[in-house]
């Protein structure tokens, strides 16, 4: 068989092909083994070897398999030769690709990109050392993002002297590790990379080991079933223009696309029909399949951005800004609550934070770590079970669903310091019924304009919308406020969080989708209200900017009125005469704002009060004068 480029796909002949990943602590013998199996597959670059060895002849050096894997190294870095995230080889059975996984942060980086996504696991323990703590985070990692086939090598077996105890005493400790894990190892293989020894063949220094080679282990993996299979999962990566033509560019990740699909655009919930499927220096077909990277056109050019996911319309993903999931940290600085994050789901990217984390868990020992207060945070190398908030909708799919989008990413700052999978939970799924707006609905204008209104009114209608925490005096700046505008001669109404919970919102409770849900009716009203020339005014805690911005844009320019009541906790806490901050502080009370759930200050509210300094009547009057400029 003719060597091959590391890089370079194999043959067309070799349509199965299953993608590997190689991780050990370190020095456990990760290159040696990746340059040998490229060896024994023939897959080395032509005269490469030699030229190592002469190399290590010249300098008085022994060769080493590692240095192979250096040099290959140092030509990717210069863009020849091997791909930048993939090394392939192949045995008469089947195509291999290696993922490139140097390291934990590494992996984690590229589990979104599709690099990580691997099918299988070689994970390596050197005989001499046995089993460390990465050694078991590695396991963790594996079983975290649901790579189930795995195949451990005990590496180096010649520095101990090829001893079967050395060896069954590993396998037995990593079995049992494994077994906590809910793994079961396909093999426990002795080898000897620098020498070959159960590499390609079986070792003759190990007659004891009656088992398969790294390669018969390899070729005993199952492949996945074909991503094909599941729901279409299509992120747009960009937009392009083409001779008058928008074209959505990006990856199917899953499933199958075809001209004339009805997609529904997610989580933005625009739909359209596919028109053309564009490739580039291809041949044109009018579908395609998982893992293609292609362009599509539509019949109606609904507005499209980079991050929506395209679905098939009757089997869309979640589009939710909240999810439970599963998350390996490995940051410099904790992950804790309270702090925003950036989130990394496919193409898209929101801020987030953790809503509620359930439990943090030492990934090297299983062991639940108690953690309170000013202490609740995941340190580097740990693992948490939590519920994550974004401050949009996010498209994605639990990972029993859909791989691809079921994996995401977190970035502190600018370092990927965190990955996990989103798990499965009642999620509200919009359905295909959900998607069928009637035709026969129309907005019914009145023949009294909103210009006459104002006319005879003498002002125009508004939303005047309070927000803050619990205690910070919503409810009785809104009510001062009301009865001055009355005194004003001015039309004005009220709408108080806690009276809208005996009818409007009465089987709404306070999760943050009740929540969310809530504040959405409390917007329709509020707007309705504001139609009609009346100065509505709302007092509610509203904690989610994205909610309150969401009624700002669905008002004409200059009706939405944000006022920030800013105060601190402790004054709110102080204020507290119903003691709902001291029950939230003892977990009598959930998803208490400040406390358990999140507050999120508006960006720039047209007024700011600091009403722990300022006194009711000096809140209404700078509200009152606010109104009036915008009168004039």
């Amino acid at each position: 068989m003719s060597g091959l480029p590391p890089g370079q796909a194999p043959p067309a002949a070799a349509a199965e092909q299953l993608k590997i990943v190689i991780l050990g602590h370190v020095d456990h013998g990760k290159s040696t083994l990746v340059g040998r199996l490229l060896y024994d597959t023939n897959f080395l670059p032509e005269g490469k070897l030699e030229q190592l060895k002469q190399v290590a002849r010249r300098r008085g050096m022994p060769f080493e398999w590692a240095n192979l894997m250096d040099a290959l190294q140092a030509e990717r870095d210069q863009n020849i030769t091997i791909d930048t995230a993939q090394i392939w080889f192949r045995t008469p059975k089947r195509g291999y690709v290696i993922i490139d996984a140097p390291g934990h942060r590494e992996f984690i980086k590229n589990m979104v990109t599709g690099a990580a996504q691997a099918e299988a696991a070689l994970l390596l323990i050197d005989a001499q050392e046995g089993v460390q703590e990465n050694s078991r985070r590695h396991g963790y990692l594996l079983e975290l993002l649901g790579i189930r086939q795995v195949a451990v090598l005990v590496s180096k077996m010649d520095l101990v002297d090829y001893a079967q105890e050395r060896f069954n005493a590993i396998e037995a400790e990593y079995r049992a590790w494994l077994k906590q894990l809910g793994l079961e190892p396909s093999a426990v293989i002795p080898i000897a990379a620098r020498q070959g020894e159960n590499i390609a063949s079986p070792g003759h220094n190990l007659p004891w080991w009656k088992g398969p080679t790294v390669l018969e282990a390899l070729d005993g993996f199952k492949a996945a079933l074909p991503a094909g299979n599941q729901p279409l999962r299509f992120p747009i990566q960009d937009v392009y223009r083409f001779d008058h033509r928008r074209i959505l560019a990006g990856r199917v990740e899953s499933g199958r696309i075809q001209v004339g699909d009805r997609l529904l655009f997610s989580p933005s919930n625009k739909a359209s029909t596919v028109k053309t499927i564009e490739r580039w220096n291809a041949p044109a077909r009018d579908s395609a399949e998982t893992g293609e990277s292609i362009g599509i056109t539509l019949t109606d050019q609904v507005f499209v951005e980079r991050g929506v996911i395209a679905s098939l319309e009757h089997t869309p993903p979640y589009a939710l800004t909240c999810f439970k999931a599963r998350v390996f940290w490995l940051g410099k600085r904790p992950f804790m609550p309270g702090r925003k994050y950036r989130l990394k789901l496919t193409t898209q990217e929101a801020d987030c934070q953790i809503e509620k984390l359930e439990r943090v868990i030492d990934s090297a020992t299983l062991k639940t770590l108690e953690r309170r207060g000013i202490e609740l945070s995941v340190n580097r190398h740990e693992a948490a079970e939590l519920t994550l908030r974004t401050t949009k909708p996010v498209a994605f799919d639990a990972i029993n669903e859909v791989v691809a989008t079921g994996r995401f990413v977190i970035v502190d700052e600018f370092d990927v310091a965190g990955g996990g999978v989103i798990v499965p939970d009642s999620y509200p799924r919009r359905t295909a019924d959900s998607l069928q707006k009637s035709h026969n609905i129309f907005w019914t204008s009145g023949r009294v304009s909103a210009g006459q209104r104002a006319l005879r009114q003498g002002h125009a209608g508004r939303v005047v919308w309070l927000t803050g925490l619990s205690c910070s005096g919503k409810t009785t700046i809104a009510a001062e406020l009301e009865r001055q505008l009355f005194a004003l001669g001015k039309f004005s109404y009220v709408l108080d969080g806690d009276n809208v919970r005996h009818g409007l919102c009465a089987d709404l409770g306070f999760s943050p989708e009740d929540r969310c849900e809530n504040i959405r009716r409390i917007g329709e009203v509020a707007k309705l209200f504001a139609d009609a020339g009346v100065i509505c005014v709302t007092a509610f805690i509203s904690p989610y900017r994205a909610d309150r911005d969401t009624i700002r844009r669905s008002l004409p320019a200059g009706q939405f009125v944000e006022v920030y009541l800013n105060i601190p906790i402790e004054v709110c806490e102080q204020r507290d005469s119903k003691g709902l901050y001291a029950k939230a502080r003892t977990g009598e009370i959930r998803e208490f704002t400040g406390v358990s759930a999140p507050y999120e200050p508006p960006a720039k509210p047209e007024i700011e009060l600091s009403t722990a300094q300022l006194t009711v009547e000096e809140c209404v009057s700078r509200i009152i004068d606010f109104l009036a400029v915008l009168e004039k």
